[in-house]
């Protein structure tokens, strides 16, 4: 019986390689979901535990589906925990997105967590992730992607001290809630210059320190304007947004017929 082949990180092998990596966000769960989202060819998936409808115990289904079609499981947990990521690392996650990053305080906690002492405080217990990764070896459940997230004012501010923190391996930038820490409502983003400004700001400190820039994206034409800009980790879009989109497109090529949809209305004149 041959002994099981350590596998390496996804994400960071195609980091090394110089390739922009595509992903989806995931907000809903459920194993076909991600099965079905992971068909398309992206190279990450994205289970968002802050804010998506996915429960704990959809995690470990969706990791598993991920990992059949060989894509990167990243999950954003839902704060700065050390319990909560270390969790995660031991389902079998390929890397954690910590939300709200806004001090080289927080960026070290979060490296803590991921790391096996004498580098961190992870503690040792990779239930399933020593199966998935064909190791039980420290070192290499180790090899996990800890992406900090620079969405606050704070974050901003503090982003050259965030990427210098030994352990963090791409900022990951929210757009969102840089927006609304600006005073611009995200919706208005676009129109205003600092949140470009503020963007390009991040971009930079990753490129100068060598750390992989990632950036959230709700289209898959703003996808490719990042990625020329040099972020080397996007997202294409949510899985909730896909579905919202996608429906209504029908739906509005099915009412362009004229044909009412509204289901028992007579047609005869109202007689009285």
């Amino acid at each position: 019986m041959h002994p099981p082949q350590v596998t390496a990180n996804p994400l960071g092998v195609r980091w090394r390689d110089g390739r922009t990596a595509f992903g989806l966000w995931g907000s809903l769960g459920g194993a076909f979901v991600a099965e079905l989202a992971a068909d398309q060819g992206f190279a990450f998936h994205c289970i968002d535990r802050q804010h998506g409808m996915i429960d704990d115990s959809d995690v470990v289904p969706m990791l598993a589906a991920l990992e059949g079609h060989g894509v990167a499981a990243v999950v954003r947990v839902p704060w700065n925990q050390p319990w909560s990521i270390m969790h995660t690392l031991d389902a079998g996650a390929h890397g954690v997105i910590i939300p709200m990053v806004g001090s080289a305080q927080e960026a070290a906690a979060a490296v803590a967590a991921c790391q096996y002492p004498p580098d961190g405080l992870r503690s040792y217990g990779p239930t399933r992730a020593a199966i998935t990764r064909g190791s039980a070896e420290p070192d290499d459940l180790a090899d996990v992607a800890c992406i900090a997230m620079i969405e606050t004012a704070a974050g901003l501010r503090n982003v050259e001290e965030i990427v210098t923190t030994t352990g963090i391996d791409a900022i990951y930038v929210g757009p969102a809630d840089l927006a609304l820490s600006l005073g611009v409502a995200p919706q208005r983003a676009h129109e205003d210059p600092r949140h470009e400004q503020a963007i390009a700001h991040i971009l930079d400190a990753c490129r100068h320190h060598e750390v992989t820039p990632g950036i959230h994206c709700l289209d898959g034409a703003t996808a490719r304007m990042r990625a020329e800009q040099g972020f080397r980790m996007v997202s294409v879009g949510s899985d909730v947004d896909a579905l919202r989109r996608g429906l209504r497109s029908e739906l509005s090529i099915a009412r362009a017929s004229g044909a009412s949809d509204t289901f028992g209305a007579s047609t005869a004149p109202n007689e009285s």
